[in-house]
């Protein structure tokens, strides 16, 4: 592991969201954000992560699931106050600490490389400060620069009109040495207009005191944090216009960029194609040489090469599609495991199943995998056809070459090689609907 803490501050209550759910744990593509955050600050190998929280504790406890220490704010007194809750749990640290927002999710590592790097160059920052230029300053706090060391920092409402007009702005995000945060903690006053704690006071203390503080200038979509429902969508927004051209960069083929949306953990090979107004949720992994046809929902599923997807095709946690298999249009899967080349054209469920290698699944048919209580499986071998509206009643097994014929309800096994009809025997009775359209009219006319 690396010398290096996190501090991650997840203490306000978020009341723009209006929401029962802890604001850092809506979710982007398909994650909380704050797991988009933990999953680059764990690309450091950090020694020591802690989440600084407030209310919804145990919403945080339970999406964390001990991966992080936990230090509580109550009152909310500043970011600085924040900060110092982290003190007991890195007893002992004496590292570099990084300083960052659950809120602020897409921060990259390479950023926070940049950062701790920046700690450590020969100069010796006391402090460094990640800084951005947004086109809208709107109300961020300014960092007063000479060079890329940082003169001053002031927060927006204790700034005066020339420093309004500074355009570089503080993100809040810092790198620290352990040794230097919690003293230079202690010396903050809420001497400010909103008599609060300010982390932004360590800079001016520590330029007081004759050291200097350095500062690194990432882009402001980087740093960018959520505060609203609105501003949720237009991080959502952004995130996947990214992504979108990251996939195409790959060399998969979009045919509309921006109806396509993919989940953070999304794996595209190339020479694929997906077509308009495609879902991924969580869990998707497409191999080369795969086919999306347009309106597919797809989450946790595993598409193997050469594979064919849709149109209007669902498939569910723990879909499994080998080489060549196809899945056609209004065809839903769960669990279903399809071998190479096994093809399902049209109209179907597949649920809880294992289907062999070039196997044909007809039009309209299901396995019916649920009694009401609990789910079985059904089997299916290599070569087998299944009739059009058939019903595959689990727990069933049906043989390699069988055929199953159509509009046939099977609760039985059905060997290699076989036949298995079951149909109830027709009744024909000639010239019955002729005598019946007959008498509907003259009802009909009798009632006119």
């Amino acid at each position: 592991m690396s010398n290096i803490a996190a501090i991650i501050l997840a203490a306000g209550k978020g009341t723009r969201m209006k929401s029962d759910l802890h604001k850092v744990l809506h979710p982007i593509a398909g994650q909380p954000m704050l797991m988009h955050l933990m999953a680059s600050v764990d690309a450091l190998s950090p020694a020591k992560k802690v989440v600084v929280v407030g209310s919804g504790k145990e919403q945080l406890e339970a999406a964390l699931a001990g991966s992080a220490d936990l230090a509580v704010q109550e009152p909310q007194l500043g970011t600085g106050h924040a900060v110092q809750m982290a003190e007991g749990a890195l007893s002992g640290f004496d590292g570099d600490v990084l300083i960052l927002y659950g809120d602020v999710p897409f921060v990259p590592t390479s950023t926070m490389q940049a950062m701790i790097d920046r700690l450590n160059a020969d100069d010796k920052p006391a402090v460094v400060v990640l800084a951005f230029e947004p086109d809208d300053a709107q109300q961020y706090g300014r960092v007063i620069t000479d060079g890329d060391h940082v003169t001053k920092m002031v927060e927006h409402k204790d700034a005066t009109e020339a420093e309004r007009a500074v355009k570089l702005c503080n993100s809040g995000l810092m790198a620290v040495k352990a040794q230097d945060l919690f003293a230079l903690l202690a010396r903050v006053t809420d001497d400010n207009a909103a008599k609060e704690y300010y982390l932004v006071d360590i800079v001016n203390i520590a330029n007081a005191d004759g050291r200097h503080c350095a500062v690194v200038v990432t882009d402001p979509f980087d740093v960018a944090g959520i505060n609203s429902r609105g501003e949720l969508a237009q991080m959502e927004g952004e995130w996947q216009k990214r992504r979108r051209a990251q996939a195409m960069a790959d060399g998969a083929s979009l045919i509309a960029p921006e109806t396509v949306w993919f989940a953070a953990d999304t794996v595209v090979g190339r020479d694929v194609l997906i077509e308009p107004n495609v879902f991924f949720g969580l869990g998707v992994s497409i191999a080369d040489n795969v086919k999306i046809r347009a309106n597919c929902h797809i989450e946790g599923a595993v598409i193997g090469e050469g594979c064919e997807v849709g149109p209007f095709a669902r498939l569910r946690t723990g879909t499994v599609l080998e080489e060549k298999a196809k899945i056609g249009n209004f065809v839903e899967t769960k669990k279903a495991h399809l071998g190479k080349g096994a093809k399902a054209n049209h109209l179907t469920y597949l649920g809880d199943a294992e289907i062999g290698a070039k196997a044909n699944i007809g039009a309209g048919t299901i396995t019916c995998n649920y009694d009401g209580y609990f789910k079985y499986q059904t089997v299916i071998g290599e070569g087998a056809f299944i009739g059009s509206n058939s019903a595959l009643i689990a727990p069933v097994k049906i043989g390699r070459d069988a055929i199953v014929a159509a509009g046939s309800a099977v609760s039985r096994d059905v060997a290699d090689g076989e036949l298995r009809m079951v149909r109830a025997e027709q009744l024909v009775k000639p010239g019955w609907a002729d005598r019946f359209h007959d008498a509907m009219r003259k009802k009909k006319e009798g009632k006119d």
